[in-house]
């Protein structure tokens, strides 16, 4: 690792934002097998803080780590997560809802715009915004400006997130150092670590929750059935190009897409039998 490289990576930092509430991200977030911690974020929203910093010691920088921890968590849920990472260079989004393809959009350090603006539209579809007033927000953070930098880029992007509940925890804030993140999460009230129990605790705890929720139907029955082997079907060429990419983030997507199809079929044919 170059000294740019690795000073980019020690300076990186990241947030993963989910639209749903702790109890709900936690069976999720579980099968991601990485240690975080959970935190409340506002009615209906929660944070995830990462506990390790895999970026400082594989081959994949911040950006790439948090798209494929996004879309894993998206895919394997109901609701939409929103990823904010940073380092020394550059700051940016990345929103995975579902299979759909991720948005995202990036500032440089000095704040200069370097996405697409229908990046923006397609973020305040997904996120149910009000499609003038926060774009008219949005399409500011799109525009120069030579008194924001990158950090004040996305603090105006929570500030518009607000206005849909997000509260994120007093320093918790884009541009601190991972670090200092982890040591924040850590003393919020309703905090916790997002521990791994094992296949058999974690899938169930996830059908739990789906099962109780309006989408229950969708765990039994054709629909289920039809679901989890688009799951498979999606997953298998996934873990091939993870595979050849290399690409960390991108095999615990195609795993986690994987593995819920095929609990998927299974758990639907042992209630059956019942």
């Amino acid at each position: 690792m170059s000294s740019d490289v690795s000073e980019r990576a020690r300076s990186a930092g990241a947030l993963l934002l989910c639209r749903a509430e702790p109890d709900t991200v936690d069976a999720v977030a579980q099968l991601l097998r990485e240690r975080m911690l959970l935190a409340p974020a506002g009615p209906g929203w929660s944070v995830l803080v990462p506990e390790g910093k895999p970026w400082l010691h594989g081959e994949e920088p911040v950006d790439r780590v948090l798209t494929g921890w996004a879309t894993a968590l998206a895919v394997g849920s109901t609701w939409p997560v929103l990823a904010l990472w940073w380092d020394s260079d550059r700051s940016g989004y990345t929103l995975a809802a579902g299979f759909r393809r991720t948005v995202g959009y990036v500032w440089l350090a000095n704040g200069t715009p370097v996405g697409e603006d229908e990046a923006m539209r397609t973020f305040a579809a997904r996120l149910g915004l009000d499609p003038v007033l926060d774009m008219q927000s949005l399409e500011a953070l799109a525009r120069p400006d030579s008194e924001a930098d990158a950090r004040a880029r996305m603090l105006g992007l929570l500030a518009v997130l607000t206005r849909t509940g997000l509260t994120l925890p007093t320093g918790l804030t884009p541009g601190e150092p991972a670090d200092r993140l982890r040591e924040v999460a850590r003393v919020q009230r309703g905090a916790r670590q997002v521990e791994w129990s094992g296949w058999r605790d974690a899938v169930r705890a996830e059908f739990d929750v789906v099962e109780k929720g309006p989408l229950g139907p969708w765990v039994r029955g054709p629909r289920a059935r039809a679901l989890a082997a688009a799951q498979v079907a999606a997953g298998l060429p996934l873990a091939a190009w993870a595979v050849r990419r290399r690409s960390g983030g991108w095999a615990a997507a195609a795993a986690l897409l994987l593995v819920q199809g095929a609990l998927g079929l299974a758990y639907d044919r042992l209630r059956a039998r019942d």
